[in-house]
This record gives structure tokens, sequence and C-alpha cells, in this order.
């Protein structure tokens, strides 16, 4: 797979592809089975198959305020390396800026889809909307496609017992933390990676010491604590593999503390029975259960007191569930 963020970078002998567009926010089985239909057409016509991945949403762009704005169930790294896994030869990162938002929906098929793709084939939903103030529609990508010679496919409906799969539905599902649901949605479990990086060190001061992930997001899917289990790689190449209680949200109580309000996002982790230091190391997070909402507190002893009853209901939840995955070979955990 080859990443374009330009299509002067596409090369001349790749020139003439299979397209879909599209935010692939989730990378769910609706997107999947989007890439399936593309890798079809692909093998059919003999050419390259490319997704278009518009970052960042055009929404984000647009708001005000982020949080306003639906939570991100993956970030345009993680959808990269999905669409890879799935077999695309090319993921064009198209950014959404002032000077896309501008584009008539005319300069932008002209420009982008067949000046700079040369596109044989374009697979969108027939309810897919572009250029400026969303002008453009199905219709007149038909209409180009009938004068230029591409061919235009609507897009496979998917559905997961019996409700149509989306963006939307998953984040519902992630609300309810039904993560099971969620799961089935995405063809594998919910999950947030990221490199363990030097937090305020509170957890530690409190006696549950923690691995923290930057989320590098104004808005996410989650907030509270939850059961999970951390997939570790160090820096040293070593996997690991533990389980947690994982706290994700903005830290509200650490503003009660005196050390002022945290409004970044933050994915702290306390791995049970854990005792090396994994700073640097890429953690991946996946998600179990949901043990409470988030909350403020008024006292480090009270959050003291809640982060050890938190902890005692992960042991539980893992210790009573036959859906725990089995932890083997943790002599060196960390």
């Amino acid at each position: 797979m080859n990443l374009i963020i330009d299509t002067d970078q596409f090369s001349d002998r790749a020139r003439g592809c299979v397209v879909t567009i599209g935010k692939f926010d989730g990378v769910h089985l609706g997107h999947q089975r989007i890439v399936e239909q593309l890798r079809a057409k692909s093998a059919q016509l003999s050419v390259p198959s490319v997704v278009i991945v518009i970052e960042p949403h055009p929404e984000e762009f647009f708001a005000a305020n982020p949080r306003a704005c639906p939570p991100r169930l993956s970030e345009a790294p993680e959808k990269v390396a999905l669409l890879t896994a799935m077999g695309v030869d090319y993921v064009y990162l198209l950014t959404f800026d002032a000077q896309l938002s501008q584009q008539s929906p005319q300069d932008y098929i002209e420009q982008r889809l067949i000046a700079g793709l040369n596109i044989k084939c374009l697979i969108v939903g027939n309810d897919f909307r572009f250029g400026h103030k969303r002008a453009g529609d199905f219709a007149l990508l038909e209409q180009y496609g009938r004068q230029t010679g591409f061919e235009v496919v609507q897009t496979d409906s998917c559905f997961y017992q019996g409700v149509r799969v989306s963006s939307t539905y998953v984040r519902d599902c992630l609300s309810r933390a039904d993560f099971e649901q969620v799961a089935g949605l995405l063809g594998r479990e919910y999950s947030i990676a990221g490199k363990v990086v030097k937090g305020r060190q509170l957890g530690r001061t409190l006696g549950f010491p923690t691995c923290n992930l930057a989320l590098n997001r104004q808005n996410i899917p989650l907030h509270g604590v939850y059961a999970c289990r951390a997939d570790i790689v160090t820096a040293q190449g070593e996997h690991l593999i533990a389980h947690g209680a994982a706290n994700i949200g903005y830290r509200p109580s650490v503003g009660a503390t005196g050390t002022g309000a945290v409004e970044e996002a933050w994915l702290e982790v306390h791995l049970l029975d854990f005792d090396k230091d994994i700073y640097d190391a890429q953690m991946r997070v996946v998600f179990c259960h949901r043990i409470r909402a988030e909350r403020k507190f008024e006292s480090l002893q009270a959050l003291t007191q809640q982060i050890a009853g938190d902890v005692q209901q992960v042991r539980a939840f893992f210790e009573s569930s036959l859906a725990a995955t089995p932890i083997t070979d943790l002599t060196h955990r960390s």
C-alpha cells in the first residue's frame, strides 16, 4: 500500500484507478463492504484501488467548538493501517481546508478525480455530496462519467443484526458501553492505541501508578472508568499483555486538586499486578466493560478510595467473566 498526500505523487504507471471517497471513521463493516467492492472492481479492470480519506472531517474544520462534533472513532494513522491490512493499493489523505471547501463540484471532479487520478470507476453512496456548499451529488458524477468515460457505482448497504451499519450507530453503542455489539459492527474489538508518555505522576502518588496515553483529539467516544486489556510492545520489541482499569476523559479530579483544569483528553491505565517501566512503549487498550462514569472528586482521599473500589471491580470482572482473555507468561509483565 502507498500513501498519497498529493495527486502529483501518483505515479504515471499507476494512473487509472478505481476510487471510493469518505471519512472512513472507525473503518466498520459498512466501510469494509465498500472496500470489498473497490477491490473486486479493481481486479476486474486491472487497475489500482484507491481510498480517498477526508482529513480532517469537514464538520471538525468548520466547528467553532470541536467538542460539539461527533466523537472520533479513529484517527488518520489508524484508518490508514486498517485499510492497508484490507489490501487497498493506495490511500489518498485528502486535506479538507479552506481551499477545498470553496472548490466547485465541477473543479473537484475535473482537477482531483479526472486530472489527478484519471479514475476509471468511482464507488460512492447515492447520497454523497461534495464541492462548495455540498452542491455536487451522485447525478452530477454520473453526468461527468458519461461525458468523460468513467463508471459511477453505488455502494452496497451493510446491515448487522437488522440495523444499517454506520459510524453514528457505532458511537451510540459505545455510549452505552455495548462492547459486544461494537465488536460485531467493527469486525474487531474497539480499542485506542498510542505511545506511553509521562503524566503528572498523580496515580503513583495515590498508590495506583498508570500508563498514560495523550489522545491528541478534541472529542472522545468514551468517558469514565472501564475494565480493559492492554496489548503492549516495548521499545525493545517485547510483546506483553495485561488487564487493567482504564480512565478516559478530561481528568476533572486533577483540576480539583488545585493544579488547574485539564482540557486535553487523556487515557490512563492502571495495569493489574504490573511493575515494569514501559515509557515510550506502544500500547493498544481494548475496552471490555464499563465500571462507572467520569466524576469530579472533592479531595484526594475521596479519589483514592474510589480508585481502590474501581480496581476491585475490575479484578472481579475479569475473575468472573468467561470471556476474559487468558493472560499467559506474565512473569515479566510491565
